[in-house]
C-alpha cells in the first residue's frame, strides 16, 4: 500500500466518522426526547445547532488556526470532535447536548477542509478530483450505512451508545491519520491571503453556486420519503431500499465525477447541473408511475453528490496558495443549501405541493448551471483549457 494510497483512506475513514454525526440525531429523536424529557420538535433542533455550527463556525475556527502545521491541526480538530461526542453521550440535559453537538460542529468544516487540502497535496495535480472525490466519499458512506446503522444501534441500545461508539471510531482515526499522514509544516500564507482569496469574484461566485445548486437537491431528498409513498405508491419497505440505492449511486456518482473532473472539469460541473434540472424538472411527472419513479430516484442518487468534486476543485484552482478558508467556506455552503432546500421543500409541502418540489429544485440547479458561466469560460472542457480559463478568470 503506497503512502499516499493511505493517507487518502485515513482521512476518507474519518470524514466517515464525522459525517455519520451530522444527521445522526435525526433517526433518534423520540428516544432523545423521552430520555432528556423535551418534545421532538425540540430535540430537533441538536440538527439545527450542528449545522450552523458548521456554516458560522468552520470558517472562524480555520481561520484562527491557519497558521498551524497541518498534520497536528488536523489531530487537534478530530479531538475535539471526539470531545463533542463524549459530551453528547453522557449528557444530562437537553442544553448539554445542544453544547456537545455544537463543539463537535466546530471542528466539521476546518477538518473536511484540511482533509480535501491535504488529500490534493499528496497526489499529482492532475489527479485532484480523483482525491477529492475519494475523500468525499467518506460521506456518501456515511449516509448509506453509517447514519442507518447508528439509528439502529440506537433503537436497540439506546440514544447514547452510537455517540459513545462516534468516539471509539474517532480516536481510531486520530491514531491512523498520526501513523499514516505526512508532516506538513504550517502555510507560509497569513490569514490575510486567505481572507483575501476567499473575497475573490470567482471564490464567491463558486460558493454561491454550490449553496445555490445543492439546495436544488435537498429541495426534494429531504421530501423524497413522503413523495414515493403518497404520491408514487411505494411501501415503506419499498422507499427503504431504493434509498438505500439512492445512498449506492451517490457514492458511484461522486467517485466518477472525481475521475471526470481530473480530465474536464467545465464539462463535468455542467453536466452535472444540466442532468440535475432535467431529472428535478422530470421527478413530478415521474413519480406518478412507479417504474419510472425508480428511474428517477436512481438518477438523482448519482448526480446528487457529483457536484462536489468539480465544485471543491473550481475552489481549490481559484484559491491558489491559500485555500484553506475557501474550502471551509465551501464546505459551510454545502450545509447551507441543505438547510435552504428543506426549509423551501418544507413550505411546498405545507402549501399542498410536495408532487411538485422537483420544479422548484430544477430552478435552483439552472441557477447553480449559469453561475457556472460567471466562473468558467465556455471551452472545448480539456483540462489544459480548464485551467488556462480559470487563470484567466482569476
Amino acid at each position: 500500500m503506497s503512502k499516499n494510497f493511505a493517507s487518502l483512506a485515513a482521512l476518507c475513514a474519518s470524514v466517515f466518522v464525522v459525517g455519520t454525526s451530522e444527521y445522526l440525531v435525526a433517526g433518534l429523536l423520540p428516544e432523545v426526547g423521552a430520555d432528556l424529557e423535551v418534545s421532538q420538535g425540540i430535540a430537533g433542533q441538536a440538527v439545527t445547532a450542528y449545522a450552523l455550527g458548521v456554516v458560522i463556525g468552520g470558517p472562524v475556527v480555520t481561520m484562527a488556526t491557519a497558521r498551524l502545521p497541518r498534520k497536528g491541526l488536523a489531530l487537534g480538530l478530530m479531538l475535539l470532535f471526539a470531545a463533542g461526542s463524549v459530551l453528547s453521550a453522557l449528557a444530562p440535559s437537553f442544553g448539554m447536548l445542544l453544547a456537545g453537538r455544537v463543539i463537535s460542529s466546530l471542528s466539521h468544516a476546518a477538518f473536511l477542509a484540511l482533509a480535501l487540502v491535504m488529500a490534493t497535496s499528496v497526489v499529482p495535480e492532475h489527479k485532484t478530483g480523483s482525491a477529492i472525490a475519494t475523500v468525499a466519499s467518506g460521506f456518501t458512506v456515511a449516509t448509506l450505512l453509517g447514519v442507518p446503522l447508528g439509528s439502529l444501534l440506537g433503537h436497540a441500545a439506546g440514544w447514547r451508545a452510537p455517540f459513545a461508539v462516534l468516539t471509539a471510531l474517532t480516536l481510531v482515526a486520530v491514531a491512523l491519520l498520526a501513523l499514516v499522514l505526512p508532516r506538513q509544516q504550517a502555510p507560509a500564507t497569513s490569514l490575510r491571503d486567505e481572507l483575501r482569496v476567499v473575497t475573490r469574484k470567482p471564490v464567491l461566485l463558486a460558493i454561491a453556486t454550490t449553496a445555490v445548486g445543492f439546495s436544488g437537491v435537498t429541495v426534494v431528498f429531504t421530501y423524497i420519503a413522503p413523495l414515493l409513498t403518497r404520491v408514487a405508491g411505494f411501501s415503506p419497505v419499498a422507499v427503504s431500499a431504493l434509498l438505500l440505492a439512492y445512498g449506492a449511486g451517490s457514492f458511484l456518482g461522486n467517485l466518477a465525477a472525481g475521475k471526470l473532473t481530473d480530465k474536464y472539469m467545465s464539462a463535468t460541473v455542467r453536466g452535472v447541473f444540466g442532468g440535475l434540472t432535467g431529472v428535478l424538472v422530470a421527478m413530478p411527472f415521474a413519480a406518478v408511475w412507479q417504474p419510472t419513479a425508480v428511474l428517477a430516484v436512481l438518477v438523482l442518487g448519482l448526480l446528487a453528490t457529483a457536484t462536489i468534486a468539480p465544485l471543491q476543485s473550481l475552489i481549490l484552482h481559484h484559491a491558489g496558495a491559500a485555500p484553506t478558508l475557501a474550502t471551509s467556506a465551501n464546505v459551510g455552503a454545502f450545509n447551507l443549501g441543505a438547510a435552504v432546500g428543506s426549509v423551501l421543500g418544507g413550505l411546498l409541502v405545507t402549501a399542498g405541493a410536495l408532487r411538485w418540489t422537483g420544479l422548484a429544485g430544477a430552478v435552483l440547479s439552472v441557477t447553480g448551471l449559469a453561475l457556472t458561466y460567471l466562473i468558467l469560460p465556455r471551452t472545448r472542457n480539456t483540462s489544459r483549457t480548464d485551467n488556462a480559463g480559470i487563470s484567466t478568470a482569476a
